[in-house]
């Protein structure tokens, strides 16, 4: 009898932390939404880069779907509709985008201008799924494109490299109407891409996926409300004269206003299989590990900006444990903090401790030989 209470004790001991894990997460919980994920189709034969989604052979890729507004759930859904498909060979990645648009129009005619101040798609992709080294490229209504190379997120003090072009990249738009005609209703536009893998490689190597290698990708349009004036869409602007914020419609909500927090972007995942069972695509253990490493993330900056310090205590992160359950195992957090900097862990005993600073930047470190 005293065994079997003392392991019903143990496994209640367990429910709780689990359950005060838990509710760190819904103190916010706009920030840690499963984001969505794609299973991407191994294609023999390249579709044609001319804007033209409905060639044959983007008919054995399945579409997303529909885009959301940023914050998910805490916006209405938007009015006009965007999904996209996806496809692959062993050099490139193809995407394939369609927008709903009554209004067509774009002023911006020069590569890397800042696309998004016109309507415009853009991809992200974090190829080694680390929040760090990531790209971005934008394309508005004349296939103008704006690509940047980012080495860390701008909240960690990164700073976009203009200067990188993908190289070898290909894109291509089709506009369903007229550009920058008031006069009629246009039905929308569609953009493709080949992205080649060596494009968005860091170091050597092609950079092709292996079998079942999962990437993080986001997709974002940006919509500006306008009006019809001396002949011209103008952007609406609010009492101070200033434009009107920007409608951000995405795949993956991000659950903020900011497209640069690649651990909030959806999964990509390579297959070559002929049938793929779309339930059956499991987060990575490890990302759910990462998970409470950005929960103490986000707090410490919370923390840092009411306090103008980190703190170590984890109960002041919102958890009262350093004990979790991660997928049915075990696992410890820890921090330590000074004034200026902090690093917290995660780890089971018998894989990598993962741990985090204040930079945002995740290490894989292997446990210690005893």
């Amino acid at each position: 009898m005293f065994i079997k209470n003392r392991l019903l004790l143990i496994a209640l001991w367990g429910v709780t932390q689990q359950s005060l894990a838990q509710d760190a997460f819904k103190a916010i919980p706009y920030l840690f939404t499963q984001p969505k994920n794609y299973t991407v189709t191994y294609t023999g034969q390249s579709p044609k880069i001319d804007g033209n989604i409905n060639d044959v052979v983007w008919q054995q890729a399945a579409w997303t779907d529909s885009f959301v507004d940023i914050e998910g759930d805490l916006k209405p859904k938007p009015n006009l509709n965007t999904r996209l498909k996806m496809l692959w060979n062993d050099s490139c990645l193809f995407i394939a985008v369609q927008m709903q648009e009554p209004h067509l129009w774009a002023n911006l005619t020069k590569h890397d201008q800042i696309i998004f101040n016109d309507n415009d798609f853009e991809i992200f992709i974090d190829p080694d799924n680390d929040a760090r080294e990531y790209f971005e490229i934008e394309v508005n209504q004349r296939n103008k494109i704006f690509d940047l190379f980012l080495p860390k997120p701008y909240r960690d003090r990164g700073d976009a490299l203009i200067s990188w072009d993908a190289p070898g990249m290909q894109s291509a738009v089709q506009l369903q109407g007229t550009l920058n005609n008031p006069k009629d209703t246009d039905t929308g536009w569609t953009a493709e891409f080949k992205i080649p893998f060596s494009a968005i490689k860091m170091g050597f190597g092609k950079g092709a996926p292996a079998e079942g290698a999962i990437w993080r990708i986001n997709f974002s349009r940006v919509e500006w409300d306008t009006q019809i004036k001396n002949g011209k869409y103008v952007k609406l602007k609010d009492a101070k004269g200033k434009n009107l914020p920007e409608r951000n419609w995405v795949w993956s909500p991000q659950g903020i206003i900011n497209m640069h927090a690649p651990e909030r972007w959806g999964y990509l995942q390579f297959s070559k299989k002929s049938a793929v069972d779309k339930d059956a695509f499991q987060i990575p253990y490890t990302d759910m590990q990462r998970k409470y490493l950005w929960l103490i993330y986000y707090n410490q900056q919370k923390y840092y900006r009411q306090n103008q310090v980190y703190t170590a205590n984890l109960s002041e992160l919102g958890l009262s444990s350093p004990k979790v359950d991660v997928s049915g195992v075990a696992n410890t957090l820890s921090v330590t903090a000074s004034s200026y900097q902090f690093s917290a862990a995660i780890g089971d005993g018998k894989t990598d401790v993962l741990t985090i600073n204040n930079d945002g930047l995740i290490r894989a470190n292997k446990l210690a030989v005893k």
